[in-house]
């Protein structure tokens, strides 16, 4: 085979790629949509409805951010890109998810935690065998998705009986919604994936919440912290995967792209992943400390 032939054959697999991404993405979307009105016309509460968008909206304004900043070339900017993305998803998952999967039930939230971040891990190890398959979804944007579903159900369950539609529930899904997107929006842009497929855990929010609001499902306190816990395990494995290690073979942080043997720029990138990181929490702590 050809060079050329080669060429147009990865072409066709990017082409490919992209439209089933696209297609997963609008699926996401038109769910949303469609359930969003069924849910108005059934009586649902609205707060419900204004939940699940405003989740689809912190990640959908976050990846279009992080697409377009994957076309520098300049390896700070990609260390700064995931560093302050992850440090603030770390931060919420801290200040705003656990202590969600914790007030429900204590011992099923702090187990549920543990079965979500191993979930996360077994599936980023077990997902690395299928790297050769044209998948139509990204084994990031699968995470996600599973953390947005378990939460959507706790949400559905709960959040309909909010009396109001509080800052601090807007800060907590901007907060970890926006920079997942960003970040997972990065490194879908870096491998060549479509970046649409992201809408799917945008929505995911909003496919389990209303039609659970829908139903009027209401679970025990003990499932509810098993969910809560398992959606924060999940998300906080995929906090910690996209903090930016400056190793060889990382994606997050691209030492691999220069000398091998500049030491200082390595050392110098390593800086910049911790102190990235950090201004990322804290980012987070101050809006929280704000609005609490």
């Amino acid at each position: 085979m050809t060079a050329d032939n080669v060429r147009s054959t990865s072409a066709q697999r990017g082409e490919t790629s992209a439209g089933r991404g696209r297609v997963v993405g609008g699926v996401g979307f038109v769910g949303l949509l469609a359930l969003s009105g069924i849910a108005t016309l059934t009586g649902v509460n609205w707060k419900l409805v204004a939940i699940s968008w405003t989740a689809f909206a912190a990640m959908a304004i976050g990846a279009p951010l992080g697409a377009r900043a994957s076309r520098s070339d300049h390896p700070l900017e990609s260390v700064w890109g995931y560093g302050l993305a992850s440090g603030a998803m770390v931060t919420s998952a801290a200040l705003f998810l656990i202590p969600q999967a914790l007030g429900q039930h204590g011992r099923l939230g702090s187990l549920g935690i543990a079965v979500g971040f191993l979930a996360g891990y077994v599936g980023h190890t077990v997902g690395h065998l299928f790297a050769h398959l044209d998948l139509p979804i990204d084994r990031t944007a699968a995470e996600l998705t599973v953390h947005a579903l378990s939460a959507g159900a706790i949400i559905g369950a709960i959040y309909a009986a909010m009396p109001s539609l509080t800052s601090i529930l807007g800060l907590a899904m901007v907060a970890h919604k926006a920079p997942a997107g960003y970040a997972a929006a990065r490194r879908f842009a870096d491998r060549g994936r479509s970046v649409a497929t992201l809408l799917l855990p945008a929505a995911a929010v909003g496919l389990v919440a209303l039609p659970v609001g829908i139903v009027g499902f209401s679970p025990s306190s003990g499932l509810g912290g098993l969910l809560f816990g398992v959606a924060a395990g999940v998300f906080l494995h995929v906090a910690v995967d996209l903090l930016p290690e400056c190793t060889t073979g990382s994606e997050t942080c691209p030492v691999d792209d220069y000398d091998a043997d500049d030491h200082r720029l390595r050392d110098r990138l390593r800086r910049h992943a911790a102190a990235s990181a950090v201004v990322g929490g804290a980012a987070v702590v101050v809006a929280w400390s704000l609005v609490t």
